[in-house]
């Protein structure tokens, strides 16, 4: 299941997991994020315990997307050990992320 990922939380949930994370910057608004949604809930499913999956609404936490220079959406930012080690903009392929997460994984 998929994270709510918001600027009370991110410290916690993001730079200080043990395991990596995918966010997901999104607004509610957004055709290609509607499309993608699908996708990062399996994502969330199949790396259960392996990698955390989280959503971020740019609307909700503005200052978040800004700090990460999110300048369109969706885009995909994956952390390891609190650092941004992968990002992707606009709607990829299941296959892609899963490369990512397991290129961050490893």
């Amino acid at each position: 299941m998929e994270i709510k990922i918001t600027q009370a939380n991110f410290e916690e949930e993001v730079l200080k997991s043990e395991v990596p994370v995918l966010v997901d910057f999104y607004a509610d608004w957004c055709g290609p994020c509607k499309m993608l949604a699908p996708i990062i809930g399996q994502l969330a499913e199949e790396f259960d315990g392996i990698c955390k999956v989280g959503k971020c609404n740019i609307d909700d936490d503005i200052t978040l997307a800004q700090k990460f220079r999110v300048m369109s959406v969706p885009t995909i930012i994956i952390f390891k050990n609190g650092e941004a080690v992968a990002t992707s903009v606009g709607v990829v392929s299941k296959n892609e992320l899963k490369e990512k997460i397991n290129q961050a994984i490893s």
